[in-house]
């Protein structure tokens, strides 16, 4: 890949170096009623299993782990409906950094008490009404606080590339060959990563990325050859994937990685979180659902003969809205 990207394969494995011993080295596992039911060998990668329940410690511990001992008495701000909010709680609890979060007030309750536990203040804010953006940068300027973005941070993306990399040397390790990889898509920081990584260790594995409806800005961005912001008309249950744009570093990786994106709908993301407790003996959020909901509704192409990897990207799903998926009343 080029030079020119916010985010190298070495960059990921420096990361990996810093991680290693603080963040959980997710299993690689299989379902033999899985590969039944799709006629093909996929391996997950549940970050469920990770520390904070998601993917996004990865990245905001070794965001916060590089600070400088001044920045880490300043503090960090970062803005997020739920796992950034806690992966950045969490690595600043570790690292002994003060942390603000900033919010959405109909965030699920479940994140919202997990960041205030692991002892971050927490800032709610009106998504329909104010920028949490502007809340954020408010709050930094006034007391010189960092602010850790999301997604669209070199060393974020790096870190959550760390998963990508684990794939790789697991799947090899079982001697598997990757026709495809299967990454749910919001900002882009996870796939951006993630192919980062698969790209570079196997060239010929397509990337696939999915979002739900009505959020597929990446899709259309791609499809455009530029950045395209969407105006969202509706919520989602997909709560941690309503990005509604690709980030400015992620979106040059996902330009020069990703074959493919796939759009699922709530009712196909509903079925995969039912079918992930049924099953694969998982819970799954919705967000962290989108791969497989893509995969069992058929929207994922076959690349090739080989495996396909799937990141179960987040765990952390309010149990209210979990009963009634399994009720099958969302």
């Amino acid at each position: 890949m080029s030079s020119d990207l916010a985010v190298s394969l070495a960059d990921i494995e420096a990361a990996a170096a810093r991680i290693k011993g603080v963040a959980v080295e997710t299993p690689l596992i299989e379902s033999p009623a899985l590969n039944e039911r799709l006629g093909l060998r996929v391996l997950i990668k549940p970050e469920t299993l990770q520390r904070v329940g998601a993917f996004k410690f990865r990245g905001a511990y070794n965001r916060l782990v590089q600070l400088s001992d001044d920045e880490k008495t300043r503090g960090v701000v970062a803005f997020s409906s739920g796992n950034h909010a806690q992966g950045v709680a969490l690595a600043a609890k570790l690292l002994g950094i003060p942390a603000l979060i900033v919010m959405p007030a109909d965030a699920p309750k479940v994140k919202a008490e997990a960041t205030a536990g692991y002892g971050a203040e927490v800032r709610f804010y009106d998504r329909l009404t104010e920028s949490r953006e502007k809340i954020a940068a408010a709050i930094a300027a006034e007391r010189g606080s960092i602010v850790v973005p999301a997604f669209d941070d070199p060393h974020i993306i790096a870190g959550q590339g760390t998963a990508g990399l684990e794939l790789m040397q697991q799947a090899r390790a079982r001697g598997a060959e990757l026709g495809a990889v299967v990454v749910p898509c919001s900002g882009g920081g996870l796939l951006a990563g993630v192919a980062t990584a698969v790209k570079a260790l196997s060239p010929t594995t397509a990337m696939v990325g999915v979002e739900p409806d009505g959020y597929d800005d990446t899709l259309r961005s791609l499809q455009a050859g530029e950045r395209r912001p969407m105006t969202p008309t509706h919520r989602t249950l997909c709560d941690a994937l309503e990005s509604p744009c690709p980030g400015e570093l992620t979106f040059p990786i996902l330009q020069k990685t990703v074959a493919d994106m796939a759009v699922v709908s709530d009712a196909e993301v509903a079925e995969a979180m039912r079918y992930a407790f049924s099953v694969l003996k998982l819970v799954v959020e919705p967000g962290g659902s989108a791969g497989l909901a893509a995969l069992l509704a058929g929207k994922v192409k076959t690349y090739g003969a080989g495996a396909i990897g799937l990141v179960l990207s987040g765990g952390n799903v309010d149990p209210e809205q979990f009963a009634k998926v399994l009720r099958g009343e969302l």
